[in-house]
């Protein structure tokens, strides 16, 4: 299966525009981050931080003080665009990427995710892509983003 055939894409629309959609995302990223179930420290973490700007760390921090970097931003385009590298618990050297698009439409924010470079992963690649393609990993994810929109507004 080829890096394109096993993106893992998913959309949803929040009724903000895309300014606020992308300081939600980013900025706020700590109010709703479902960290207890998408994190590696899970009921230990105290925040998610996502720094701005290019070269950014993607991280968790937890209540020992201690700190999981997830990834890298790699493009930073507010409000419209953020890319970055994904590797949380894995290291560097497995990284994937995850792009996120932030498009106007007439009732707020069109949030396109698409995350590829599973080949990276080697033997676990299909394993690990069917967990964030399944109910519980991006789809749930973005669910929690779109509901702190919806506070927002």
């Amino acid at each position: 299966m080829s890096s394109t055939e096993m993106a893992v894409a998913k959309t949803i629309e929040v009724a903000c525009p895309p300014d606020v959609a992308f300081r939600i995302f980013t900025q706020g990223i700590a109010e709703w981050w479902p960290a207890r179930t998408h994190s590696v420290g899970e009921d230990q973490v105290e925040t998610v931080v996502l720094e701005p700007g290019a070269g950014g760390r993607f991280y968790e921090r937890l209540v020992d003080g201690s700190e999981h970097e997830w990834g890298r931003v790699l493009e930073w385009e507010p409000p419209a665009r953020l890319v970055c590298s994904w590797y949380p618990g894995r290291g560097s050297d497995a990284a994937q990427v995850v792009e996120v698009a932030f498009t106007p439409v007439a009732d707020g924010t069109r949030v396109d995710l698409v995350h590829t470079g599973w080949e990276r992963l080697g033997e676990r690649a299909e394993d690990v892509r069917a967990s964030y393609d399944a109910e519980a990993g991006w789809t749930a994810v973005l669910a929690e983003f779109a509901a702190a929109a919806v506070r927002a507004a």
